[in-house]
């Protein structure tokens, strides 16, 4: 299918049956922590880059398999809001299902009165905010031209004040970037002015889109949990993969198109799919040209190109 997949485990939401409604790596931001890798596609402009109509009929074809998940997350290869029909898509998914409707979103957008509109509809909205001020804004998140620190913030401040849903707050943390005693402080003052339901704090375990990105030490990661009162998703559980195509290969390179697997995640997928030929599988992995394999933390993690 090319706009539904999984589900996939989320840590933070459970089994996620994912939508996209963005052509791959299309973002506002080329954050350098990305695990899909850079930015190709940089853009502001929202656009309605497929009917809602051919999405809405991929999500009725994978719900009438009766597969089990616990929330339907919009999300993809890129930014969902820069989604025109992603207010229309929201209110057709709901109509069909009465599992919970998230939104995962770089919150760049939110400074547009149309796009906090329709995202007042989702259940869930999860805005992610890595940086305090200008220079950290443009050193981490890398935005298009015409985006300003400012205007996300005042964007993700009046969404916060207005939404009736559940707001989840996601930070990305990395080592001697913003992990600092300083940086914690100017981010604490930050949320003071932002109401929310939760603060997920993160840092990169899958291969960044820069090789000087790591992630932050266990130690820092406690103080900062301490410091800004958040749940590290390192310390959540996750379910395992799925996908309902038959071809091995291909159920891979679905779920790899947003969401890079390691070696070990692969081959515990394969289990589940009573693969018997899982050395061979791998194999055809290593040599597909399609795929970008990269060693990351001593193991091999897969995605696409």
């Amino acid at each position: 299918m090319k706009h539904i997949y999984g589900p996939v485990p989320s840590r933070r939401l459970g089994l996620s049956l994912g939508v996209s409604p963005i052509p791959k790596k299309t973002c506002n931001y080329s954050c350098i922590y990305c695990q899909l890798g850079r930015t190709n596609h940089m853009t502001n402009t929202r656009k309605m880059f497929y009917k809602v109509k051919d999405i809405i009929n991929e999500f009725k074809a994978i719900l009438n398999k009766n597969i089990q998940f616990d929330v339907i997350t919009i999300v993809g290869e890129g930014e969902p809001t820069l989604y025109l029909g992603l207010g229309d898509l929201i209110k057709e998914i709901k109509k069909l299902s009465m599992k919970p409707v998230a939104v995962i979103t770089n919150g760049a957008l939110l400074y547009e009165k149309q796009v906090r509109n329709e995202l007042a509809i989702a259940d869930i909205v999860l805005p992610t905010l890595d940086a305090y001020d200008e220079i950290s804004f443009k050193k981490i998140n890398r935005p298009y031209g015409s985006i300003t620190y400012d205007k996300i913030i005042n964007g993700i401040q009046r969404f916060s004040s207005q939404y009736k849903g559940y707001l989840w707050l996601e930070m990305m943390f990395m080592k001697d970037i913003n992990d600092d005693e300083s940086s914690i402080s100017k981010y604490k003052s930050i949320l003071n002015s932002i109401k929310y339901d939760r603060l997920y704090l993160n840092t990169p375990v899958r291969p960044p889109a820069e090789k000087n990105v790591s992630a932050v030490t266990t130690e820092t990661m406690s103080y900062i949990q301490n410091e800004l009162g958040g749940i590290s998703i390192d310390l959540l559980d996750s379910e395992g993969f799925y996908s309902d195509i038959p071809g091995h290969q291909e159920a891979i390179l679905s779920i790899i198109k947003r969401h890079p697997m390691n070696q070990f995640e692969i081959r515990s997928f394969l289990k589940t799919r009573n693969c018997e030929h899982i050395e061979e599988e791998m194999k055809e992995l290593n040599t597909n040209k399609k795929i970008e394999i990269i060693k990351y933390k001593g193991y091999n993690t897969y995605r696409l190109k």
